[in-house]
């Protein structure tokens, strides 16, 4: 395994976890209801979906590349996450 194939799989593990708890934690806050009643369904599909970001990560062509997008998007969506528990909209 590469240092190119390391980095990928780094950037799929750590900003791949923050992604994804940032995708669960939208979807619990955006879905109708409340997201308490939601979070066994967010814990079961979290771990999963993480799963499948780790994976994708090995489809950038570098590792830059691959924590650069996924960096990126962990932090839109944990943005996004605030804004909405400041906006009052969640939680």
């Amino acid at each position: 395994m590469g240092p190119s194939m390391w980095a990928r799989a780094g950037a799929g593990v750590l900003p791949g976890f923050f992604l994804s708890a940032a995708v669960i934690g939208l979807l619990g806050r955006l879905l109708p209801g409340s997201w308490e009643a939601g979070m066994m369904a967010g814990l079961t599909a979290f771990f999963p979906l993480w799963i499948g970001v780790i994976c994708a990560a090995f489809r950038f062509p570098s590792g830059r590349r691959a924590w650069a997008w996924l960096g990126g998007l962990a932090v839109l969506g944990l943005g996004l996450l605030r804004l909405l528990q400041m906006s009052g909209r969640a939680g």
